[in-house]
């Protein structure tokens, strides 16, 4: 390409993941999605930044596609079944066409694997840092979405995926920490939403968000939705092989534990349900680790124990400042 690549180039490179309907083959300042009769549409959306998402010198094919993933996790959270996204994009100047080439083949590869088609958007230079968003498209049986709010006294607090991950695979991509096979690192920069387990969800869960601002805090919110409070015992959060080992060597182990249920970026789903050994058995099945962490009760706020012993975190997970 002779001339530095425009918005109408960035355009054409992504037409190839756009259908002709209903993202009208990009062609169009709009997409038009047809109603889909017994169903409801389920939107999110969230924006990810350079050097606070997302490493500053990051791959621009991993980028795209941790974009989709964290987004994704929400409408798995929602029991929703995704078909479509609009994407925003804000290069910088150092980032060059080859990098926003990239880019597209991350969408296109986690597009297909997680049947997700591009609808539209925009694309705009920026002096600061890269940003991109995404807002995501998925349909849930009318009256069936798990929402936040359905918590009530006496039921079990579950998590569905592992805790941990998130923050040591961020440590583990800094080389802040050893990663002997690269699990973590690769857990932090391309993790995976637990889509596969929308039916169960639907059937077991009474509420539900997904884990990306730290165990402790998402509970909360949900405990917070419901208008009821949270207990959380730490020691039975599940756990990956990799994050086991790192807490075996940690000589502080309520401080550990903490660490990792506040860390965010997991994307596990955190649920209330009326019976949660029935959820627990039924993500087993489907080969995801699960385990009841605790219990909604009457009042308000949060109590995180550990062993027994109630514990005062410094703070609950990760805040948008």
């Amino acid at each position: 390409m002779s001339e530095p690549p425009d918005e109408l180039d960035w355009i054409a490179a992504l037409r190839p993941l756009a259908a002709s309907e209903p993202a009208l083959g990009l062609m169009d300042d709009a997409a038009v999605v047809p109603s889909r009769p017994g169903y409801d549409l389920v939107i999110s959306e969230d924006a990810m930044v350079a050097g606070v998402h997302f490493l500053p010198g990051e791959d621009a094919e991993i980028i795209a596609r941790r974009l989709l993933r964290t987004n994704l996790s929400d409408l798995a959270a929602k029991g929703a079944e995704p078909f479509g996204y609009t994407l925003m994009t804000a290069w910088p100047p150092n980032r060059s066409w080859a990098e926003q080439q990239a880019f597209i083949r991350g969408l296109a590869a986690d597009g297909e694997d997680f049947g997700v088609t591009l609808l539209g958007g925009d694309t705009v230079s920026t002096p600061g840092p890269l940003t991109v968003s995404a807002t995501v498209f998925g349909w849930v049986p009318t009256g069936r979405a798990v929402r936040r709010s359905g918590a009530k006294p006496g039921h079990d607090l579950v998590v569905l995926g592992v805790i941990g991950d998130g923050v040591l695979g961020l440590k583990a991509a800094r080389g802040e920490i050893v990663d002997p096979d690269g699990a973590l690192a690769k857990a932090y920069r391309l993790p995976e939403p637990l889509l596969g387990l929308r039916s169960l969800l639907r059937v077991h869960a009474a509420a539900a968000a997904d884990v990306s601002d730290g165990l402790i805090v998402d509970a909360l919110h949900i405990a917070e939705a419901s208008g009821c409070r949270v207990s959380l015992d730490l020691e039975r959060a599940p756990m990956s092989p990799a994050v086991r080992r790192w807490l075996a060597s940690q000589p502080d182990q309520a401080g550990a534990r903490l660490a990792l249920a506040t860390g965010g970026d997991d994307y596990a789903l955190v649920c209330a349900a009326a019976d949660g050994a029935a959820l627990v058995k039924a993500a087993e099945e489907e080969g995801t680790p699960a385990a009841v962490v605790g219990a909604f009760e009457e009042g308000r706020g949060v109590t995180v124990r550990l062993h027994g012993a109630e514990l005062e975190p410094a703070n609950l997970g990760w805040r948008h400042r």
